[in-house]
């Protein structure tokens, strides 16, 4: 966290976990059924942000079909 907020800092941990170091980690599960995407987002600049074992995805995709993937 940087800022000077007292009140933004006491509410930290309702979006992020804190992990060692006072590093804090995104309190998400990243959910596809196309691992590309997953892949995609590991690799871009957020991506060490998130804990590993938050990615939920597929081995293919619905291939833009909703009623598939539905």
């Amino acid at each position: 966290y940087n800022g000077t907020s007292d009140l933004q800092l006491e509410r930290m941990n309702v979006y992020f976990n804190e992990a060692n170091g006072h590093k804090y980690v995104p309190r998400a599960v990243l959910v596809d059924l196309e691992p590309g995407t997953m892949d995609a987002v590991r690799a871009g600049p957020f991506g060490q942000l998130f804990r590993p074992d938050n990615f939920v995805f597929g081995q293919s995709g619905a291939g833009n079909n909703w009623a598939k993937g539905h």
